[in-house]
């Protein structure tokens, strides 16, 4: 079977749950989830609180069944890398030295990704995702 001979959810899933599996083992060689990782990664832009966490990793939890981002955060906040604040939770200075190491590995980690994809195909496919997504009624908030 050639690859124009599968369905685009096919490829879409595949590759999710290749990513899936690569980051999971890349972060937890290094003591972190994946969800700890992207809360790690919206906290380095600033204090957060819980709503715009649960909005920034929504696509990856399982909000039917209860989970949220505050269950990723008690690890990150027994280890000092994140902090409660009056309007949220901050990264710690601990937490951004550890966000800068991991910060590279996911980088690494990216470029491997693409590394055989040419960067104007790459961007193609992001817009022609986006494009689906949208038509099957996404919306960016």
């Amino acid at each position: 079977m050639t690859a124009q001979s599968r369905p685009i959810g096919f490829w879409l899933k595949l590759v999710d749950r290749l990513i899936d599996d690569r980051f999971i083992t890349v972060l937890e060689e290094h003591g972190v989830t994946r969800r700890q990782w992207q809360l790690l990664n919206v906290l380095s832009a600033g204090e957060a609180d819980v709503a715009r966490l649960d909005a920034a990793v929504a696509p990856f939890i399982e909000g039917a069944d209860g989970e949220s981002s505050v269950e990723h955060l008690t690890e990150l906040i027994e280890s000092g890398w994140v902090g409660a604040t009056q309007g949220g939770y901050e990264i710690t200075e601990r937490g951004s030295v550890a966000f800068g190491r991991l910060s590279e590995v996911v980088s690494q980690l990216r470029d491997d990704l693409g590394s055989d994809v040419d960067e104007a195909d790459y961007d193609t496919t992001l817009r022609t995702l986006e494009a689906m997504a949208r038509n099957l009624g996404w919306r960016e908030d």
